[in-house]
């Protein structure tokens, strides 16, 4: 976890224990795509997000918990799976996801590209037939920029309906990168 993080949490959570039971453990991984922030419930991973600690951190305490700490026996299985999706090694996640960051839309969009297979892409236009809104490409692109969970729900894996890779919360590098992972692993 970064000194920044720590600060974070011994400043802003009232409740802020280094250790112990604890509704949300916090931390980084810093990989091939940047700093990604994690976050880890009793239900699952809440946020592996390109955002800034202080942004994820306000939103998981006011919608998840406000018992916010670190945790390593919580987030050091998420990094390991993250090292070994990173080095190829990895094609399929076993980490528990928990959308409750999420809108319902949201949900229901996110849900259907957990199902888009390792080292394959789809389009906006048929995540937005999977859910029976085929004209709501915004709306579906909205809720995919909005992921929680990226890497792990993988909405890099949508791209626009000209195969162009679109828009991602981590930017066309990061996209790029990931695609590229998971072609020369499939």
């Amino acid at each position: 976890m970064s000194g920044d993080l720590e600060a974070l949490l011994r400043v802003t959570s009232d409740t802020y224990r280094g250790d112990g039971q604890l509704d949300v453990a916090l931390g980084t991984y810093d990989g091939a795509v940047g700093r990604l922030v994690l976050a880890v419930t009793a239900r699952g991973l809440v946020a592996c997000s390109y955002e800034d600690e202080h942004v994820v951190f306000e939103r998981v305490s006011n919608q998840v918990g406000s018992l916010i700490g670190t945790d390593a026996r919580r987030l050091d299985p998420v990094r390991r799976e993250l090292d070994a999706y990173f080095s190829g090694r990895l094609r399929a996640f076993s980490t528990r996801v928990d959308l409750t960051l999420a809108t319902p839309f949201a949900r229901t969009v996110l849900q259907k590209t957990m199902a888009v297979p390792y080292g394959t892409t789809t389009t906006m236009g048929r995540i937005g037939e999977l859910i029976g809104r085929p004209r709501a490409l915004r709306a579906v692109g909205n809720a995919l920029g909005a992921n929680p969970v990226c890497v792990i729900v993988p909405c890099h894996r949508v791209v626009r309906d000209d195969g162009e890779p679109g828009d991602y919360a981590g930017g066309p590098a990061a996209k790029r990168h990931l695609l590229t992972v998971e072609r020369r692993g499939a």
